[in-house]
């Protein structure tokens, strides 16, 4: 239903589901339930959901096919996967939606042994997640959360409502309930935003400048933690501060690895670790000729420049000088006059005994509004960045990390992407690189992955660039592929920039009449946009239809307090000739003959994806589930339970763990806590570590393009990675204001997330469509008073790409030169068993098709991705357009084609009722 994973409980008459109610005792949402869960009585019921396997027997696109057995679908499936598999596993590309078994499918794809493996995350916020991990190990919603119980001042950057959205709405009641001050900073004022105590109308993509506006009056009033940066952040640490060094901005080190800082009590350099060790701020220190300097002073040097001043920032960020230094006091105000302490104990990393845990009550959130900028990676880092320097993180009142996070970086993977005929990859596909050494590049240096992640156009991708493969996959760029496999991944629709184009793309053929992409797998559990392009249907369940496992391995329900994890089981049984995706997986791993998923003897290791829930083991002890190991008593490691399952049934779906009072806060350094999470397995050994305002991995990108080292990007990426890859965090315009003429496109357009839908999956549900059955672009009211707009008017919206023609609607509370809609609304004709004239296909649109993957060419015949050029993101909110007033149309445009549908049209009528 969405990524909140909120505990339900189902009531069935009859063998039918009669009402969905929220699970009180549900560590999530406590019994809480939005439109989504309560509705979903019409996700199971939707006419659209497909009914069995399906072969293409028409053209890509037409949406002809003809229903096949299982066995035959697995056949073909295995018949196109074997070959590639025992001649080039990289053939396939395997790229999978917002699903909850990340840890699964990569671990599938792992043993077929393509290194063409990732998620959705690309496309959606990785820069807010690898901006989080690269700088305090961890980040926003899944790896975290405000202390709403303690936090009286809360700052929400550009969050819409369709994540998080039970947990956040709970929060923001307790923060009310306690006179907390809440300020949203968001070009769009809806939602959580419009709940806000005070509204900032930010333009969009100078998130980043406004932060560090703050940053800036912050240090210049003195009103930063000092006590806390010296002792659990990098600021102290020394830096080779001589440009003439080849290690110019890398951290000394000792001879075990372990940074160095000046102690003031001896003066001398010492590990950053070391029991009594108090940190120097201000020091410098000599060593062989060089001179070091601590992290701290070269960001009071950065930041303290009058580049940063609100009177600098304030136009471009449209916000005026004398209320970026409002908020900037009341921030210090209350992080250091309303400061509190909690009477708990606690003992460091470095063995030192506290009898209080300090407290400061200003906490922040954010999510794809800044993350979804090419900009992005180093917005977040500012704002992860201005927590620190506040003390706020992993304190009473401020932000906390939830279980298994913080983890450093150091703690993760590096990405692998080295295949071989008939072999597993080398090691997981995704990871956090630490300098140019783990780049995913083949020995020429060209990109070993079908999306370029983890190459030189996009070294930090940590999830990958799931936006890019089709297109690099059309244009043979790295290479040419054999097989496109998408899970849950609407990429012809709306999940795709450049929609036209990415539809033309997957039924372009070559000059021989062959499709240029040879063969496309798709499985959903609905008719959506995706499926009329795929050559081989594999229909899925919906989610009250299959066992699911919500992993500490991978995106799990913990709470600061708490690990948590949870399973879904089936209430009712497919009316439909349909299989669970990951079931299936289980079943080709088998006709595959796949390491991961047979025995020596070649019969299988699991029946079905419930099997492996229980007794698949990551490493000893350590499987999908934590709760209820061994005997039933064991939590987080232990033997395999074949009844557990059965006690997560009997526990509510879920299972949960307290964190000790004693190891609450302050969880990167304490020691208490470091020793629970590997009692619980989330690591092996204690790893505290400290956070990272100076990132080193990013020196030693900027090294290598300033031609040290023996890895160097080509020459025309060098200037970029210089500018962009700064250690200490920076603002830089959009990539798309740099290549457009702003008179030519003065407005930014952005689009949003309902609350009550997630993704396209509501789209065919008979109750939220009432909600949102289509959607206007908002216009703020400089803009329509400009062009004369009335109620019923509509406009031409024209990018440097495309234009659409869409109605209009007024909206006060919204950045000036900004306009906006909903995003997944609009649909195309013949999807989701949706009739013809819909609203949703007549006046719902997409603003995809004005946005390209592709940045405007330089002259210089090279493919620029239209992404963060650190980490990949796809730079959706940089979007700049024109808008004009025009006459109404019969229906919104561009318009294509009505598909075919496999499932044909939904009633006029949806009724439920269930009798006793």
């Amino acid at each position: 239903m969405c990524a909140c994973r909120c505990g339900i409980n189902v009531h069935m008459k009859d063998g039918k589901v009669a009402y969905i109610e929220g699970n009180r005792d549900h560590p999530v949402n406590k019994g809480v339930l939005c439109a989504k869960g309560s509705s979903g009585i019409m996700q199971v019921n939707a006419p659209s959901r497909l009914r069995a396997p399906l072969k293409r027997k028409g053209p890509r696109g037409s949406g002809e096919f003809e229903e096949i057995s299982w066995d035959e679908a697995l056949e073909i499936a295995t018949g196109w996967l074997a070959p590639i598999r025992k001649s080039a596993p990289e053939k396939l590309a395997f790229f999978t939606g917002r699903d909850q078994s990340q840890s699964f499918t990569s671990f599938w794809a792992q043993n077929f042994g393509t290194p063409n493996y990732a998620a959705h995350g690309g496309f959606c916020s990785v820069n807010m997640a690898a901006g989080g991990i690269y700088t305090m190990g961890g980040a926003f919603w899944e790896f975290g959360q405000p202390d709403w119980d303690r936090t009286k001042l809360f700052l929400l950057f550009g969050v819409a409502e369709d994540h998080d959205s039970n947990p956040i709405k709970m929060g923001l009641g307790k923060l009310k309930a306690h006179g907390g001050k809440v300020i949203g900073i968001n070009p769009v004022r809806s939602g959580y935003n419009a709940i806000a105590d005070e509204w900032v109308g930010i333009t969009p993509g100078t998130d980043g400048l406004f932060i560090l506006s703050l940053v800036h009056t912050l240090l210049q009033s003195g009103k930063i933690d000092l006590a806390y940066l010296s002792r659990f952040t990098n600021a102290p640490c020394l830096v080779n501060n001589d440009p003439a060094s080849p290690e110019f901005g890398l951290l000394l080190r000792d001879e075990a690895g372990k940074t160095l800082v000046i102690d003031r009590n001896s003066g001398q350099p010492t590990a950053f670790d070391q029991r009594g060790v108090k940190p120097d701020l201000a020091a410098q220190y000599e060593k062989d000729g060089l001179t070091h300097r601590t992290v701290f002073q070269l960001l009071a040097e950065k930041y303290l420049d009058d580049a940063y001043s609100p009177e600098a920032v304030a136009e471009k960020c449209g916000v005026s000088a004398q209320r970026i230094r409002a908020i900037a006091a009341e921030l210090a105000r209350v992080a250091f006059e309303e400061a509190f302490e909690l009477d708990q104990p606690w003992t460091d990393f470095r063995g030192d005994r506290h009898e209080k845990m300090p407290g400061r009550p200003v906490s922040f959130h954010a999510m794809r509004g800044i993350s979804a900028h090419s900009n992005g990676f180093q917005t977040c880092r500012s704002l992860h960045f201005l927590q620190i320097l506040l003390g706020t993180v992993e304190v009473p009142g401020g932000f906390r990390f939830k279980p298994p996070y913080p983890k450093p970086v150091t703690a993760h993977p590096t990405p692998h992407c080295h295949s071989k005929p008939d072999c597993p990859l080398d090691g997981p596909h995704l990871g956090f690189v630490r300098g140019p050494g783990d780049l995913a590049l083949k020995e020429d240096g060209t990109p070993a992955r079908i999306d370029k992640a983890f190459s030189w156009e996009n070294p930090m991708s940590a999830h990958g660039l799931m936006h890019m493969v089709i297109s690099n996959a059309h244009a043979g760029d790295p290479y040419r592929i054999d097989t496109l496999f998408l899970y849950m991944a609407n990429m012809s629709w709306n999940s795709s920039m450049n929609t036209k184009g990415v539809m033309e793309m997957l039924t372009d053929k070559d000059e021989d009449g062959n499709y240029v992409i040879p063969r496309i797998i798709y499985s959903d559990a609905y008719s959506s946009e995706m499926v009329a392009y795929a050559d081989l249907i594999l229909p899925d369940t919906t989610y009250l239809e299959r066992h699911d496992c919500i992993s500490l391995l991978d995106r799990p329900i913990c709470e600061a307090d708490a690990a948590a994890d949870a399973i879904r089981w089936p209430v009712i049984e497919p009316d439909r000739d349909v299989r669970g995706f990951q079931s299936v997986l289980v079943d080709l791993g088998v006709r595959l003959k796949l390491p991961g998923f047979v025995e020596e003897d070649g019969s299988a290791k699991y029946r079905d994806y419930a099997d492996y829930m229980v007794n698949h083991q990551r490493r000893p002890g350590i499987g999908p589930l934590a709760g209820f190991r061994g005997d039933g008593s064991d939590k987080g490691r232990g033997d395999v339970n074949p009844e557990q399952l059965d006690r997560y049934i009997e526990n509510g779906g879920f299972f949960v763990e307290h964190v000790p009072d004693e190891a609450a806060f302050y969880k990167p350094w304490n020691a208490a806590y470091q020793d629970w999470a590997v009692e619980l397995g989330f690591y092996d050994k204690p790893q505290p570590y400290l956070f990272e305002l100076y990132s080193e991995p990013m020196r030693r990108f900027q090294l290598a393009a300033e031609g040290h080292g023996d890895r160097q990007p080509p020459d025309h990426l060098r200037e970029r990675i210089k500018e962009t890859f700064e250690p200490l965090p920076v603002w830089y315009p959009p990539l798309e204001d740099v290549h457009v003429d702003e008179a030519d496109y003065p407005v930014h357009a952005l689009t949003q997330r309902p609350m009550a839908m997630y993704h396209s999956w509501g789209s065919q549900n008979a109750w939220l469509r009432q909600i949102h059955g289509h959607n206007p672009l908002y216009v703020p009211t400089k803009i329509w008073e400009e062009h004369g707009f009335q109620d019923g008017d509509w406009a031409r919206v024209t990018s440097l790409h495309g234009e659409i023609v869409v109605p209009v609607a007024l909206m006060a509370a919204l950045n000036e030169n900004t306009v906006w809609t909903w995003n997944a609304i609009g649909k195309r004709k013949g999807a989701w068993a949706l009739d013809g004239d819909a609203p949703e296909a007549t006046k719902g649109f997409l603003l995809n098709h004005l946005i390209n993957e592709l940045l405007p060419p330089k002259g210089d015949g090279l493919r620029w991705s239209n992404s963060d050029p650190i980490t990949g993101q796809a730079a959706w909110f940089d979007l700049r357009v024109r808008i004009e007033k025009t006459g109404p149309p019969d229906e919104c445009s561009p318009a294509f084609p009505e598909l075919r549908s496999p499932v044909g049209k939904g009633p006029k009528t949806v009724r439920q009722k269930v009798r006793p």
